[in-house]
């Protein structure tokens, strides 16, 4: 299977954006407060004048990302699924959706998608000698392009059951429970959508206007939600238990990081 950046991004007509070192993005804030290395200068300047007014944020990033830890691992384990895409992935880390998936079950497959042409770099090594996982540059709100993508075709049958994963995305996006119907569409019963979301739960309003305002200097304004506005991203699916609670309270299996604030709820749900 091909990883070569401009055959993958290119072989669909889809032009990627260029990438900046000059703006920061949600993703490289993310991979350096998980403490990586695939930032740039704008993004570690923008990550601390984030943490001045969201103490939490770095303990949040660490959070989100053991509950991503822990849904793969239901999802493959318990639930059985055995194909997932990952919208909006982001930059490689450690144990990646892969690595986790596979170390339960090694024949599952996954498509990662994001629309900065960075990740797609980034993956190659990882996923070179990896036949069962993919990663794809495309605009998230474009499912059908992302469907009949030539490596999600290699990997994805729509016609079983298969698990979307959202972590982390959908607050930088304007209509996500129009993105998720679109894939609804195209799952089967027994389907799985797994999010996670930003909140301002718990949130001084003034800190609130100060981490928008940090958010509107890089590629994506922050839109936060009310647990109530996050429910209803779900609609269609059913929620598993414990339902949608804050990220590091789903299923724990050790002791979270502590915090005043929420700052993220997550769920599972899926699809009667």
């Amino acid at each position: 299977m091909s990883h070569d950046p401009l055959a993958n991004s290119g072989s669909d007509g889809y032009t990627p954006p260029l990438i900046s070192a000059d703006t920061p993005t949600p993703a490289r804030i993310y991979d350096y407060l998980l403490g990586g290395k695939d930032n740039f200068a704008v993004d570690r300047d923008a990550a601390r004048a984030l943490e001045q007014h969201a103490p939490h944020s770095r303990a949040l990033a660490r959070e989100n990302r053991r509950f991503l830890e822990r849904v793969v691992r239901y999802l493959v384990a318990e639930a059985g699924i055995r194909q997932i895409i990952d919208l909006g992935s982001g930059l490689p880390t450690q144990d990646n959706v892969h690595q986790i998936a596979q170390r339960h079950a090694p024949e599952t497959r996954v498509v990662y998608v994001d629309h900065d042409p960075i990740v797609l770099a980034h993956s190659q090594a990882l996923l070179a000698e990896n036949d069962r996982t993919a990663v794809i540059t495309a605009d998230i709100a474009e499912s059908e392009r992302i469907r009949s993508h030539p490596e999600t075709r290699a990997l994805i049958d729509f016609t079983q059951p298969w698990a979307l994963l959202c972590m982390a995305l959908f607050h930088f996006v304007e209509d996500p429970s129009d993105i998720v119907a679109a894939f609804r569409a195209h799952m089967p019963s027994g389907s799985f959508l797994a999010l996670s979301h930003g909140t301002h739960e718990s949130t001084e309003p003034e800190d609130v206007d100060n981490v928008k305002r940090v958010y509107q200097s890089t590629t994506s304004s922050l839109l936060l939600r009310t647990p109530a506005e996050i429910a209803a991203i779900f609609t269609g699916f059913e929620l598993v238990d414990p339902g949608l609670v804050p990220v590091m309270e789903w299923r724990s299996d050790s002791e979270p990081l502590r915090f005043d604030s929420a700052g993220g709820y997550g769920g599972v749900a899926v699809l009667p």
